[in-house]
Parts: structure tokens; C-alpha cells; sequence
């Protein structure tokens, strides 16, 4: 036996040292000349180990490895191309991580936490904005006790500017993680705080922000956390404040511009001049519907432009809030087309700014229950149906697969959400429909899901975290969450 072994790997060192003499058979294959193209990319790659002048933190709420696989097929398809061999600008940066999301007493992470992971740099609770573990949410008593410092504070206190942008209202979680402390995510205004608590409202901390010079540009959602009861927007609709302030007329007071729609925005100046955009009464409109305000890359361009007066230079935060609301409601149309308005944002920043002093970290909070299915041929549609694989070819044949049910069934779905099936009398046990190409493709379907749920929910697998610029070669391996914060933070104080 010990003789066949012997002479088997003498053979095989034989032909391997043939290959390595001569030119291996497939060394003409576009695939293999693609790769040897990305090796020499790849090797050429050299840390950056210089000050970071400039961070910049970009987070797709609810940008999980699979929903950005969707996002990359459909951009990808959008382009007339099967999508799998799509690259989104962030994908393109050199250095790599995997995060773990979970919160300290929550395995399936909610975004306060993560929120406050990336901008602290200390793991917390579930539900609790800028600090500790040891508060129980809810307790305003515990806030000044586990305070901890957060990005708004820190990167303000180095002599940097500061921005804060979000498609969701910017008193939601994770943007507020950036500058707030709170016992609960839900007290976005003084109408949420308990009786006797003494601690500010989530929106009166960052007026307070912008008036301390810790904030110089906040651009995103909810107005109504703004405003009083009493008091409607330029939209017609009302506030929620209980107290009788208005925020935006104190800011306005203190020389902050206000703007609240795409005239507003264009005219504002990016002198360095503090900036308050609250382009709607809750979150911004989904990037299929936008209408009458700017995309996200947009108001990243025009952040940048603002911070970069400051010759320390800057932190900016932006978070696409809204893929992840269309996770929550199953509709995976509005997901992707969110999700490329992100990676439009990606390419903005990257743009604007130079890998030498900027350090520009790509990741997400957390994954949702977006789950791929079937035996898919080379482009299906990532919204539609799964179609089977040509045998003889690459693209796939124009016939469905089909179920144990004898129905076809879509590329994606997910494991839980709205998407249930129902009887006529909303019965649980119901039978799944007849679904055509035309209905799976249509911007308002709903993806069917397994498990009944008023709303679809966050998962608790790792995200990916893209980084290139000073210091992003330390982002590698998998890691906990809260290291994005260390490594900003380290980046923007090196010597």
C-alpha cells in the first residue's frame, strides 16, 4: 500500500512541475485570465498607515450578505447583464470583514444596539441608544450613569466637522446612535418620554448637537419629532411635540439653515454654514417613489462638499434607513432599487474624497429573513421567477420551476413577513397562488414567506463590512461589530 501511495504522489508532483514548466491548458479561458488579473489587483494592494483625515461610515440598515446579493443581480439585470457578474462600487474596495450583529441580551439584533456598536465602539441592549449594558431600557433614571461617548462627541472634540444623513427620519435608531443618549429608541420627542424623566427627547438632542457645534449637517427624515402638535410642516401635516417647541425655529434662531425639499436643498449654502434638511413628516420617500427631494447620493455630495471646509477635516455617517423598511414589509422591489441608491452613494463618496486620508468603511447593521430558493438558471430575474437551467447553455430557459405543488415559485423570498398565505376567511392554512412573471415583477408584490408575522424581522447572521483608505487593511477576519468604531477612531488619531 505504501508503495501505490508513493508512486501516486510522485505523479502527481511529476505533472505538477509540467504545468508549472509549460502553459496550463486553460490559461486562454476568460475565466482564468479574469483571475489572474484580480490576483495582480489584489497584490498590488498596499496598506494605508497615514492619519485619516476624513472618516466616512456608510450603513444599508438591514444590508445583509443576501439582500446585497439581490441589490448586485438586480442593478446588474437592470443593466441588460444576467447580474451575477455585477460589481456594486463597494464591492470594488480592497479590504474585507465579516461582523457579528448581536446585541448583548439579543441574539437577532435590533438597530439601537448596532447603532451604537459602530458609533461607540461598546456592544449594548437591545433597543437603547449611546449607552451601556448595565441601563435597563426605558429606565431615564440609569442614562446618566451608562452614558458613553459617541462618534458626534468624539470626532467633534479631535476639531472635526461633522454629518449626519439618513433616508429615514434622523431621530430613528441607528442615526441617532451617532449623537444621542437614550433609555428607549422610541423617544424620538418629548410625547414618548415617561412621566418624570429628565433626560432630553432624541430630536432636542441633536438641535442641541448642532447649537454645541457637534453636528454640522444633518440631512434626512422626521420633521413631525420637530415640531408641536399644533404646528403643521410645509406638507400640510402636524407635529408631535407636546411642549410647545418648535426645534426647527431654534435652530434657525442659532444660524442653522433649514431646508425641507429638493428648491430648498440646491439653494443651501456649503460654506460650512450648519445645515438641518428634514425633507418629510416621518421617513424619506422610497427611492422608487421619490419625488420633490434629493436621492441619497445627493445629500452625500452635498454633506462632503459642506464638511471639507474644515481643513481638520470630517466625520460623516449616512445610512440607507429604508432598505430595511422594505425588508419589514416583504416588498423586495423596493429593497433593491433602495439598495443601488446606496451603492450610487458609495460611488459619491469615493469619488469625492482620496484613499490617502479618508477612510471609508461600507457595512450594514444587520441581515433580515431573505432566503433563495430553487435551482435558478443564469438570469432569472431576481425579483421574479425561479427558471430552470439550460443544459445547453448559459442563459436560462423560459420555463419556471416548479414546486412539489406544480406552481412556480420566485428567485427570492423570506422565511417570515406579510407574504403568508391566507384562506378567504384569513386563515393561516391557506394554498399558494398561481403566480405569473408579471405579478412576481410588479413594484408593490409582496414575496411570499413561511411564517405568519405582521411585519418581517431581522435576522441574526453576519454582515459584510467593505473598507479601503488609512488603516482599513485592519478590518479582516470576523469580528465583533463594535471594532468599526476602534478602527475610525484610530484611523482619525494615528500619529
Amino acid at each position: 500500500m505504501k508503495s501505490i501511495v508513493c508512486s501516486a504522489l510522485a505523479l502527481a508532483l511529476t505533472g505538477s512541475a509540467a504545468f508549472a514548466q509549460d502553459a496550463l491548458p486553460q490559461q486562454n479561458n476568460d475565466w482564468f485570465t479574469a483571475a489572474q488579473a484580480e490576483l495582480a489587483r489584489k497584490a498590488a494592494v498596499q496598506p494605508i498607515t497615514k492619519k485619516a483625515r476624513n472618516v466616512i461610515l456608510l450603513v444599508a440598515d438591514g444590508n445583509g450578505v443576501g439582500t446585497n446579493y439581490a441589490t448586485r443581480l438586480f442593478d446588474g439585470q437592470q443593466k441588460g447583464n444576467f447580474g451575477d457578474e455585477n460589481v456594486l462600487a463597494h464591492e470594488t474596495f480592497p479590504h474585507l470583514a465579516l461582523a457579528k450583529t448581536y446585541n448583548v441580551n439579543a441574539q437577532t439584533p435590533d438597530s439601537a444596539g448596532t447603532g451604537t456598536a459602530m458609533h461607540t465602539g461598546v456592544k449594548t441592549k437591545a433597543g437603547v441608544i449611546g449607552v451601556d449594558e448595565t441601563l435597563n431600557r426605558g429606565d431615564c433614571s440609569q442614562v446618566e450613569a451608562a452614558t458613553i461617548a459617541n462618534a458626534a462627541e468624539v470626532f467633534s472634540a479631535m476639531g472635526k466637522s461633522v454629518g449626519v444623513i439618513s433616508t429615514a427620519r434622523l431621530t430613528h435608531a441607528t442615526p441617532a446612535s451617532a449623537y444621542a443618549h437614550a433609555a428607549d429608541r422610541n423617544f424620538e420627542d418629548n410625547s414618548k418620554l415617561p412621566e418624570g424623566c429628565a433626560v432630553p427627547d432624541i430630536a432636542a438632542q441633536m438641535i442641541e448637537a448642532m447649537m454645541d457645534g457637534k453636528i454640522d449637517i444633518a440631512l434626512g427624515g422626521g420633521r413631525r419629532h420637530f415640531l408641536p402638535k399644533d404646528v403643521t410642516d410645509e406638507e400640510g401635516k402636524g407635529g408631535k411635540r407636546t411642549d410647545g417647541k418648535n426645534l426647527i425655529e431654534d435652530a434657525r434662531a442659532a444660524g442653522v439653515q433649514y431646508v425641507h425639499d429638493d428648491e430648498t436643498f440646491k439653494a443651501a449654502k456649503l460654506d460650512g454654514t450648519p445645515v438641518l434638511g428634514l425633507f418629510e413628516s416621518s421617513h424619506m420617500k422610497y427611492e422608487a417613489d421619490r419625488t420633490g427631494e434629493p436621492s441619497l447620493a445627493e445629500m452625500t455630495e452635498a454633506a462632503i462638499k459642506a464638511l471639507q471646509t474644515n481643513d481638520e477635516g470630517f466625520f460623516l455617517t449616512i445610512e440607507a434607513g429604508r432598505v430595511d423598511h422594505a425588508n419589514h414589509d416583504g416588498n423586495l422591489a423596493r429593497v433593491v432599487r433602495d439598495g443601488v441608491a446606496f451603492a450610487d452613494a458609495v460611488a459619491k463618496a469615493d469619488e469625492l474624497t482620496n484613499d490617502e486620508d479618508t477612510l471609508i468603511i461600507v457595512t450594514a447593521d444587520h441581515e433580515h429573513a431573505i432566503a433563495f430558493q430553487g435551482y435558478a438558471g443564469r438570469g432569472s430575474d431576481i425579483l421574479g421567477l425561479s427558471m430552470k437551467i439550460d443544459p445547453a447553455g448559459v442563459k436560462a430557459l423560459d420555463e419556471p420551476n416548479l414546486a412539489a405543488d406544480g406552481k412556480p415559485y420566485t428567485t427570492a423570498g423570506y422565511l417570515n413577513g406579510t407574504g403568508t398565505i391566507l384562506t378567504e376567511d384569513q386563515d393561516w392554512f391557506g394554498t399558494r397562488p398561481a403566480l405569473t412573471q408579471e405579478q412576481a415583477i410588479d413594484l408593490d408584490y409582496v414575496q411570499q414567506a413561511l411564517i405568519p408575522m405582521s411585519s418581517e424581522t431581522h435576522s441574526g447572521e453576519d454582515v459584510a463590512i467593505y473598507a479601503k483608505g488609512p488603516f482599513a487593511h485592519l478590518l479582516n477576519g470576523t469580528v465583533e461589530q463594535n471594532l468599526v468604531f476602534h478602527i475610525m477612531q484610530h484611523a482619525a488619531s494615528a500619529e
